[in-house]
């Protein structure tokens, strides 16, 4: 259907392996026929989950997020630790780890490509609900603070620039949309 904007790959060279991100540079061929390169990032995918509460809130953490150099207000998410992992079961361990929460039930929301210009990670968005409160037990690196915030007020801040994070605006503006069935200050 879209056969004259495909690109093909001729070619491709690892330029860095790390732990988390793998960096290529592809030779392609363009719909014109010329030939480019594309240096792009290899990532394993991830999942992220908004918690909404019993009272309207959604349960948020506060970290620092090195490459910005911000301490940012996310929803709980986490890279797929294995090939083939399940996106849901991998939301679940992320919310358990970061913020205690264990939860009686999901939802799935969306797939976000969060990069499309440099990056094929995806992430696996969820919406969970029935929230029991546990023990947050992050990953030794981790430094989170757990924050509930009302969704209204969550909103808010997405649209006044406090909330800046893709996945976690993503997440927001659907809860807000499919709890309130569309009378959300973003419809356009």
């Amino acid at each position: 259907m879209y056969e004259d904007l495909i690109e093909t790959k001729l070619e491709s060279e690892n330029i860095f392996d790390g732990n988390l991100l793998h960096i290529k540079k592809d030779k392609v061929r363009l719909p014109n026929g010329s030939e480019a390169y594309r240096e792009w990032v290899k990532h394993p995918g991830a999942a992220a989950v908004i918690p909404y509460t019993d009272k309207g809130e959604i349960v948020l953490v506060r970290q620092y997020r090195y490459p910005i150099d911000e301490v940012t207000l996310e929803i709980p998410a986490g890279k797929l630790d294995v090939a083939g992992e399940d996106p849901l079961e991998c939301a679940k361990r992320e919310l358990s780890e970061e913020t205690g929460y264990m939860a009686n039930e999901y939802t799935y929301l969306t797939k976000l490509a969060t990069s499309v210009g440099f990056s094929d990670e995806v992430i696996y968005i969820y919406a969970a609900k029935g929230l029991k409160a546990g023990r947050q037990h992050t990953d030794e690196d981790e430094f989170i603070n757990v924050v509930k915030v009302p969704l209204t007020e969550a909103v808010k801040m997405v649209l006044d620039g406090r909330i800046n994070d893709g996945k976690s605006i993503t997440a927001i503006f659907m809860l807000d949309r499919l709890i309130n069935n569309s009378n959300s200050p973003h419809d356009v």
